[in-house]
């Protein structure tokens, strides 16, 4: 049975979230994207920091998760890219179908 998630990435420069939502979308991985600035605290290096981010949000199918990783990876900067999923649940036919036709 077919599942359908969002990938989630966070990154701190313009430039990249754009490169990595054309790449994906180029390469058909995803069937949409959402960008949201964020402001973020997090631990790094045994420092608290503190900065502006873009948190990018994909539509796609669950099998292509490890693709999609794998994408994300070339084109992030950080040393330690937080690449993530959760499961869409109850979603509306019309949904799924938009995925489903979009994603190759």
């Amino acid at each position: 049975m077919n599942k359908w998630i969002i990938v989630t990435t966070l990154c701190d420069k313009e430039e990249i979230a754009n490169k990595i939502i054309d790449t994906l979308l180029e390469k058909r991985l995803v069937a949409g994207s959402q960008v949201t600035k964020v402001s973020s605290k997090y631990w790094w290096n045994n420092k608290l920091e503190n900065g502006e981010e873009y948190k990018l949000e994909f539509r796609t199918k669950a099998s292509k998760f490890k693709e999609i990783e794998k994408e994300i990876k070339k084109i992030h900067d950080y040393d330690v890219a937080e690449i993530s999923s959760y499961e869409i649940k109850n979603a509306s036919k019309e949904i799924i179908a938009w995925i489903n036709d979009n994603v190759k």
